[in-house]
């Protein structure tokens, strides 16, 4: 148990903010607002609006800011029962118990919780239920599914792509593209999060996780991401092809580069700091998606 002590305001709001991963966070943030205006782009109410005028449409707001309260409070959750663990992989990194206290944590995660999902009920009964959905399944990651072999990295990979499946739902315009991004999104995470698995399998494995990695090993972990990562893009490509999108194609052929880069970092990747590399490495994929949906 990391021992409590007293910290000042300055130490405590970095730490915070470190807890809610804020970076993450502003990325979920320009993922909505991209996709508001370059995948679900002019409706037919929108066509006197301005391209300025959609940014600030008070629903994007809202939408962003209930999916960012529920993402936030699941990284708090996550955190809270993964203390021990990260003491082992991450020690540097353990915010609650060193500045936060452990009932606190959670009566912040269940005031972002309550938040998030009075928002999206104000915006739609379906908002509402994709809501109630998320945190159900980011509660039960963290307490159970995450030390599962694939099952959680599945959940969370589904919970990165509901972003952008909110939009369509809440916005139901040009719902194809935002399904493909979705589908972007839910490959590429499945993918960094079982890298993320092979890069903890010490402290998992001494806490008594099942992760792939420690079911399977390394080498034959490494098998299934190859076939993950040929399955993903082949997907990709068929869905683009099947909506006529010609600049969609050539999108996804150019970010066949950084992806050959991460097959050939992934072959020779062996120690923590290599696995390190390919999960910041899917980061930057993923980045590089979320700009691209200007040029769609």
């Amino acid at each position: 148990m990391v021992a409590r002590q007293s910290v000042p305001f300055s130490a405590f709001t970095f730490g915070f903010l470190r807890l809610i991963r804020v970076q993450n966070l502003l990325i979920v943030v320009l993922t909505q607002f991209m996709a508001r205006l370059f995948l679900v782009g002019f409706r037919p109410e929108d066509q006197t609006t301005s391209l300025f005028r959609l940014l600030l449409d008070p629903s994007l707001w809202l939408l962003s800011l209930s999916t960012v309260c529920i993402a936030a409070a699941g990284y708090i959750i996550n955190d809270y029962f993964d203390i021990k663990i990260d003491l082992v992989n991450k020690p540097q990194r353990v915010i609650i118990g060193r500045y936060l206290k452990r009932r606190v944590a959670m009566g912040v995660h269940q005031i972002l919780n309550v938040i998030g999902c009075l928002i999206g009920l104000y915006l739609s009964k379906w908002i509402f239920l994709v809501d109630v959905l998320a945190v159900s399944l980011l509660w039960f990651y963290s307490a159970q599914f995450k030390r599962q072999p694939l099952v959680g990295n599945v959940i969370v990979s589904l919970l990165t792509a509901l972003s952008l499946i909110a939009m369509a739902i809440y916005y139901r315009h040009n719902t194809g593209m935002l399904l493909i991004y979705a589908l972007f999104s839910f490959g590429i995470s499945l993918i960094r999060e079982i890298i993320k698995d092979m890069q903890d399998i010490r402290g998992d494995a001494r806490f008594g996780c099942r992760t792939l990695p420690i079911v399977w090993g390394l080498r034959r972990t490494k098998y299934l991401l190859y076939v993950l990562i040929g399955a993903f893009i082949i997907s990709l490509f068929l869905i683009a092809s099947s909506l006529h999108n010609f600049r969609l194609t050539i999108i996804f052929l150019l970010l066949l580069i950084p992806v050959a880069w991460l097959i050939y970092r992934l072959v020779v990747a062996d120690t923590r700091r290599d696995f390190g590399y390919l999960s910041n490495l899917c980061k930057l994929i993923m980045l590089l998606g979320i700009v691209s949906m200007v040029w769609t």
